[in-house]
C-alpha cells in the first residue's frame, strides 16, 4: 500500500486530560464514534508520560486541575521539540475571561470549549485535527518517499557517471595502448574531431594541428590517398567500412594505419557523419613481413638441408649395413647439432667453441682428459657452420678409427685463432697409432677439403706424421658472421677418475613418445644395449597409469606429446625418485626451469649419447646406494 493508503486507514490517537473520571468516559462516550483510539490521563504527568511514548493526533485538556493546570500542562508540552505542532483543545467548566483566552492561544491551545459540551461541536472540531494530521502525516510520508527517492536517483546518476568516467578512461587507455584513436566527421561542415590517439599517430602537435579532411589526406600515402579518402568512403555506399593505408609523418616517416567506421546517413540517404576509429598497425606489418622473410629462409635452408642430407646418402661408402648405418647417422647429428646451434641464435650464427664442444663430446673419456680445445670467440654463418661441423665430425670419425682416439693413450687437441685474413683451425692428434697418409683420401675427408675449399675458398692442409695427424683448416674472414674477443677458452679440467660405465643389461626404461618412427629407433638402441623399453606409449594419460602402477629403472619423455605437455608426468616420476632424460626437438632454454637437472637429448637422436644419457641416470642411484652403505 502507499503512504497515503496507510496513513487513510491507521487509526489515530486522542489523549484525554482531566482529573474527573467522570469527565473522562464522558469525552470517551462522546469521541468513540469517530472509531479512534481513545487514550485517557487522570493528571498532567500522566499526560506527559502518554506523549513521550505514544504518537497523539490531538489533545483534549481540562483547564482547571489540582496542582498543575490545563495552561501550565500546555506550556510543557510545547516546550518539547516534538510537540510544537501538536493540536490541543482546551475544557472548561468555568467562565474565564478574554485574558485566559488569549493566554491560552498564545501557549498554543487551538480551541476552546466550554461545559456543558456538545457532543456533535466536539466531534466534529477534533475530527478536523484528525484529518488535518492524517494529511500532514501523509505529506511526511510522501516527502519521505520523494526524499528516498532523489537520493535513490541522486545516486544511481553519480554512479552512471562514475561508470561513464571509468568507461572513458578505460577506453582512453585502451586506445592508447593499442596505438589506436577515435574521430568522427560532421561531412556537412567538414569539422572533424580527434581524441589524442590520432594525434599520436600522425604524430601531430594538437595545439598546432588543426584536422580537416583536406589536411589529413594530405598525409596519406599518395599510392594509397584515392582509395581511402573520405569521398571514396562515402561513395562506396557501405554503411560500414575497413580499410588500411599508410600515412606520412611530417618528418618523412611512413606509417601502416588501418581504419574502421560507420557511415551515418539521413532519411535521404545522404552521409552526415562518419565515425570510426585508426590504428597504427606499422609494427605487426613489420612483423608480417619478417614472417614471410623468415619463412621463405627456412624454407631456403631446409632444401639445402636435404639436399645436404641426399648427397650424404648417395655418395656414403661402406661395406655393411651396420657401418652405413653409423657413418649416415653421425653425419646427420652433426647436421642435427648445428642446426639446434643456429635456431637458439635465430639463425645468426653459431658459436665455433660450442661446434667444436658438441661433435668431440661422444669422445671423452672419464680417467683423463684426452681433448683439450682452445679458441677465442667467434660466431660463424649458417653455411660455414654446418660445413665446419661436418668437418669436425669427419675428423673426429676417422681419429676414433685410425687415429688418437683410437688408443686410450691418445690426446687430440684442437686450437683456433685469426690469421691476417683468415680463421685458422689447427687439429692435432699425437699419442695414438702413426698416421699414414693413405693412397686416396676416403669420403669423410673429401668432404672436409671440398666443402672448405670449394665452397668457401679456404684451405685444407693434410700432415700424416708418425706422431699423429695434423689438419689444418683455413676459413675466410668473410664467413665469419662476427668475431668476439679472443676469449682463449681454458682447456678442460682433467676429469676425476670413476669406475668403469655401468651396465644396462636388463634395466627397464619407460618410454612415452608420440613419433612412432622415433620410438622404433630409441627401443632398437635400447634393446641393442640389452634393456627393455615398457611401451612405448604415446599417449600421456597412458603413460601417467604405466608411472603409477609399474616400477622402472628410468624413463625417456618426449617434452610434447600431440599437443599435450609431458610436465605432469615429469612431476610424477619425479616425486618417485625415478630417473629420467627428454628427447625433444625443443632447446634447453624452452623447457621450464624446474627441470634444469633433467638431461636433454635433441633430436634426431644419436645412439652413442641416448646410450650415454641412460648409463649415467642408472650410475646415480648405484652411487647413492654405495654412499648410504658407507
Amino acid at each position: 500500500m502507499s503512504p497515503a493508503e496507510l496513513a487513510a486507514v491507521e487509526k489515530v490517537n486522542i489523549l484525554l486530560v482531566d482529573d474527573q473520571p467522570a469527565k473522562l468516559l464522558s469525552y470517551e462516550v462522546i469521541l468513540g464514534e469517530l472509531g479512534e483510539n481513545l487514550i485517557k490521563a487522570n493528571s498532567p504527568h500522566e499526560a506527559l508520560g502518554v506523549l513521550l511514548k505514544t504518537e497523539i493526533a490531538v489533545v483534549l485538556i481540562d483547564v482547571v486541575m489540582p496542582e498543575v493546570d490545563g495552561f501550565e500542562l500546555a506550556a510543557m508540552i510545547r516546550e518539547h521539540p516534538r510537540f510544537q505542532k501538536l493540536a490541543m483543545i482546551f475544557v472548561s467548566a468555568v467562565q474565564i475571561a478574554e485574558t485566559d483566552h488569549l493566554r491560552g492561544y498564545q501557549i498554543g491551545a487551538v480551541d476552546y470549549m466550554s461545559v456543558p459540551v456538545v457532543p456533535e461541536v466536539l466531534r466534529a472540531k477534533v475530527k478536523v485535527f484528525i484529518e488535518l494530521y492524517r494529511k500532514t502525516r501523509q505529506l511526511e510520508a510522501l516527502n519521505t518517499e520523494l526524499e528516498a527517492r532523489v537520493a535513490a536517483r541522486t545516486a544511481e546518476l553519480e554512479a552512471q557517471t562514475e561508470r561513464l568516467r571509468q568507461s572513458e578512461e578505460r577506453r582512453s587507455i585502451a586506445l592508447s595502448a593499442g596505438d589506436m584513436g577515435s574521430w568522427e566527421v560532421d561531412v556537412a561542415s567538414g569539422r572533424i574531431d580527434w581524441d589524442e590517439g590520432p594525434y599520436r599517430i600522425f604524430n601531430v602537435d594538437p595545439t598546432s594541428f588543426q584536422p580537416t579532411v583536406d589536411g589529413i589526406e594530405a598525409m596519406m600515402h599518395p599510392d594509397d590517398r584515392e582509395r581511402s579518402s573520405l569521398a571514396s568512403v562515402i561513395a562506396s555506399g557501405q554503411t560500414r567500412f575497413q580499410l588500411e593505408f599508410r600515412i606520412v609523418r611530417p618528418s618523412g616517416e611512413v606509417r601502416w594505419c588501418y581504419g574502421a567506421g560507420i557511415v551515418s546517413r539521413d532519411s535521404d540517404g545522404k552521409a552526415s557523419r562518419v565515425t570510426g576509429v585508426t590504428v597504427d598497425m606499422t609494427e605487426r606489418k613489420r612483423a608480417e613481413e619478417r614472417q614471410v622473410l623468415l619463412a621463405r629462409e627456412v624454407d631456403h635452408r631446409a632444401k639445402n638441408t636435404l639436399a645436404v642430407v641426399l648427397s650424404m646418402l648417395r655418395l656414403t661408402k661402406a661395406r655393411t649395413m651396420p657401418e652405413f648405418v653409423a657413418a649416415v647417422e653421425g653425419r646427420i647429428h652433426a647436421l642435427a647439432v648445428t642446426h639446434n646451434l643456429l635456431s637458439a641464435s635465430r639463425w645468426e650464427g653459431a658459436n665455433l667453441g660450442q661446434i667444436v664442444e658438441e661433435e668431440l663430446a661422444p669422445y671423452q673419456t672419464r680417467r683423463r682428459n684426452r681433448i683439450v680445445t682452445e679458441g677465442p670467440s667467434i660466431l660463424l654463418q649458417p653455411a660455414t657452420a654446418q660445413a665446419v661441423a661436418l668437418a669436425l665430425h669427419e675428423l673426429a670419425t676417422n681419429a676414433a678409427k685410425y687415429g688418437a682416439l683410437s688408443s686410450e693413450a691418445g690426446t687430440l687437441q684442437v686450437q683456433w685463432a685469426f690469421t691476417d685474413n683468415a680463421l685458422s683451425l689447427d687439429w692435432r692428434e699425437t699419442g695414438g697409432p702413426p698416421a699414414v697418409a693413405p693412397q686416396a683420401l676416403g669420403f669423410g675427408l673429401t668432404i672436409v677439403r671440398s666443402s672448405i675449399e670449394e665452397q668457401f675458398l679456404g684451405s685444407v692442409a693434410y700432415d700424416w706424421s708418425p706422431q699423429g695427424l695434423h689438419c689444418r683448416l683455413s676459413i675466410p674472414r668473410a664467413q665469419i658472421a662476427e668475431a668476439g674477443p679472443a676469449d682463449g677458452a681454458e682447456p678442460q679440467a682433467e676429469a676425476s677418475p670413476e669406475s668403469s660405465p655401468a651396465s644396462l643389461v636388463g634395466k627397464r626404461f619407460l618410454m612415452v613418445e608420440d613419433e612412432f618412427l622415433v620410438s622404433m629407433l630409441v627401443e632398437s638402441i635400447v634393446g641393442d644395449l640389452g634393456a627393455t623399453i615398457v611401451g612405448p606409449y604415446s599417449r600421456l594419460a597412458d603413460g601417467l597409469a604405466a608411472a603409477r602402477t609399474e616400477n622402472f629403472d628410468g624413463a625417456i619423455l618426449d617434452l610434447n606429446l600431440r599437443g599435450e605437455a609431458a610436465e605432469p608426468l615429469a612431476d610424477l616420476l619425479m616425486g618417485r625418485g625415478v630417473p629420467f632424460l627428454f628427447v625433444t626437438g625443443y632447446q634447453r632454454d624452452g623447457i621450464d626451469r624446474r627441470y634444469a637437472s633433467i638431461p636433454v637429448l635433441q633430436k634426431p637422436i644419436d645412439a652413442e649419447a641416448l646410450k650415454r644419457i641412460l648409463t649415467s641416470l642408472v650410475e646415480v642411484p648405484a652411487r647413492s646406494k654405495t654412499a648410504q652403505a658407507c
